[in-house]
């Protein structure tokens, strides 16, 4: 069944209410063997691709992952990126930022780890966290060092959409590519897979009491996504909104976004001059002796 990537896509200007986005659709597949095979044929395209990204060396590819927790986001980055050869691809999680990171603009520390021409890397969390959880736990902005001014700016939000933006239209007009998920999950599914965590010895360590803190301000985290899908989805640099309560489908849904990502790239695999073929042509003549 073919996946039609643009209806997961935020596209710019459009108003977005998560209520009315769906957290799981008709699977893209019959039967759990089907899916594995035709995530099997995603990663292989990828694979490919990403050979030709590394060997091109003019653009770079960055995805950002956001969700709710329990999602399933690195188990869509694990099974999606499970064919990319490791030198040409970086994976990055963001936690609570250090003292040093404090003592920076808020963009600096992701900015450091934005990947390399030729490279795919992987946000597990991102800057959008100062959009997100700084929103709704509006004590972690006070935190942040930032002018006395800043903090009582209403308009800090707006502010900081903007800062996003412009960075993201930056690096796209030099050669990277930014797509940017969120992994769409419903609260029962997200309380289906906190019991599994807990039920199942294996998967303990995933499950703390701050994960039961955060459901009781659900409303508010979609409240702070709505108006970051609004404000920072743009046509260079999408946002797609992934049902993430079937996790085979999500990944299905995930791969083949990023495979079109990067067929839209303009590469090419880099071509020999005339007296480069000449000395190769030499080279296989001594090797053939």
């Amino acid at each position: 069944m073919k996946i039609d990537a643009d209806r997961f896509r935020v596209r710019p200007g459009e108003r977005v209410r998560l209520k009315k986005w769906p957290t799981r659709v008709k699977p893209f597949y019959a039967s759990r063997g089907e899916s594995q095979e035709q995530l099997a044929r995603h990663v292989e395209q990828l694979s490919e691709l990403q050979n030709l990204l590394y060997a091109d060396d003019r653009h770079a590819l960055l995805l950002i992952f956001q969700a709710m927790d329990a999602a399933g986001k690195d188990s869509c980055i694990k099974h999606v990126m499970s064919g990319v050869n490791p030198q040409g691809c970086q994976v990055y999680s963001f936690k609570h930022p250090s003292a040093e990171e404090l003592d920076h603009d808020f963009l600096w520390r992701t900015t450091r780890a934005l990947p390399e021409r030729g490279r795919i890397g992987i946000f597990n969390r991102s800057y959008y966290e100062e959009v997100l959880i700084v929103r709704v736990h509006p004590e972690i902005l006070r935190a942040q060092k930032a002018p006395r001014a800043r903090l009582e700016d209403e308009d800090v939000w707006e502010e900081r959409y903007r800062s996003i933006a412009d960075m993201e239209a930056h690096l796209g007009r030099n050669g990277t590519r930014v797509v940017k998920f969120f992994l769409h999950v419903s609260p029962e599914e997200q309380r289906k897979r906190f019991l599994a965590r807990i039920d199942e010895p294996e998967k303990n360590w995933k499950f703390s009491r701050q994960d039961i803190e955060e459901r009781k301000v659900w409303k508010d985290y979609m409240r702070a996504y709505e108006a970051c899908l609004e404000a920072t989805s743009t046509k260079r640099s999408p946002w797609y909104v992934v049902p993430a309560d079937d996790k085979p489908n999500a990944r299905l849904i995930v791969s083949r976004i990023v495979v079109d990502a990067l067929n839209k790239l303009d590469m090419a695999y880099p071509q020999l001059d005339a007296g480069r073929r000449r000395e190769l042509h030499a080279l296989r003549k001594l090797l053939a002796k």
